[in-house]
């Protein structure tokens, strides 16, 4: 069984930002569907080549073996939070969601049928895409365990023994924070979609219903706690 690997797929090149590409493992017999993989690293660290834990060290890789139960995988590098402020990051998944909607078919991926995939920050990401992307076309959505209430995140480190001064620079950014850091509080919720019933203020997992919603003209109008 061969699976096919497309590397370094540039999908977007910003201006002033290094090159954004993907890798595409397409499986041997026709996908079932196409799975958009996006890494963890809490935002700052991670590449396309890390798959969830400690399948890093797979062989053959955490992908392929994906692809050889008939799911054809794109994992993508993002903007990392030392690279540029949010909305970079779901700006950068948009793209990479446009680019292979164009793309799929010339690569060997005819299905229609898309999920979305994350892990920890890559999680929270395909959650907002899911539900605040105007087009996601998204039959699926798998969220393992993404930060979804970042306001708690900080309290969460203190309980589990570890350091939660970059838990709190993200909940409340402040003069002190890095230069790259954004100055506007994240979303703990993607309150710019009209979600059908209120969305639990701590989830593990995400469910994405397909519901109207409305984007704000711009990113620094997204609301704030």
């Amino acid at each position: 069984m061969t699976i096919t690997v497309h590397r370094d797929l540039v999908y977007s090149r910003v201006p002033g930002y290094r090159p954004l590409s993907l890798d595409l493992y397409v499986p041997p017999s026709p996908a079932r569907a196409l799975c958009l993989y996006l890494h963890g690293g809490g935002w700052r660290v991670g590449s396309r080549a890390d798959g969830p834990g400690t399948t890093v060290e797979w062989t053959p890789s955490f992908f392929e073996r994906v692809a050889a139960m008939g799911l054809a995988v794109a994992s993508l590098d993002y903007r990392l939070s030392g690279e540029a402020r949010w909305p970079a990051q779901p700006e950068d998944v948009q793209a990479a969601a446009s680019f292979l909607s164009l793309q799929r078919k010339p690569l060997g991926v005819p299905t229609p049928r898309t999920v979305a995939w994350g892990v920890s920050a890559g999680g929270q990401l395909a959650a907002m895409h899911a539900l605040c992307s105007p087009d996601a076309g998204l039959d699926a959505v798998v969220c393992w365990y993404p930060p979804t209430d970042l306001g708690a995140l900080a309290g969460d480190c203190d309980e589990a023994g570890g350091t939660a001064s970059g838990a709190r620079r993200l909940a409340n950014p402040s003069s002190s924070a890095p230069p790259w850091a954004s100055t506007r509080t994240w979303p703990t919720r993607p309150a710019p979609c009209a979600l059908p019933v209120p969305m639990p203020p701590r989830s593990s997992s995400c469910t994405a219903p397909r519901t109207p919603w409305s984007r704000p003209a711009r990113a620094s109008a997204w609301p704030t706690r």
